[in-house]
């Protein structure tokens, strides 16, 4: 813990990642209770911005992500979660948040 580098927020970078299919599923937010309770339980938790809360991925869509594997990027200011997902990571309904494509 002592490696990472939370912003002046208190947030770390978290990009969720499908475990199986190296797919990026969503990028989201941690602070440092997130990352214990995720490390604790075996299932990703959030800091979410708009809601200034922390929250389970998954608590009311069921589409828990289970943590297979915690990385951190050279920097220290990134963390790439690989997981198992229960379900779409997006709160579209799509496998991943990364649906859009950017027109030219």
């Amino acid at each position: 813990m002592e490696k990472l580098k939370f912003d002046a927020n208190g947030l770390i970078t978290a990009v969720l990642q499908d475990a199986d299919s190296g797919s990026v599923l969503m990028v989201a937010w941690m602070n440092a209770e997130a990352l214990r309770l995720t490390q604790t339980t075996g299932e990703t938790h959030l800091w979410s911005r708009s809601r200034r809360e922390l929250w389970r991925k998954g608590a009311t869509s069921g589409n828990v992500m289970r943590v297979q594997e915690i990385r951190v990027d050279c920097d220290g200011d990134t963390l790439l979660l690989q997981v198992d997902p229960a379900g779409p990571a997006c709160h579209t309904g799509k496998q991943s948040c990364f649906f859009t494509e950017l027109d030219a």
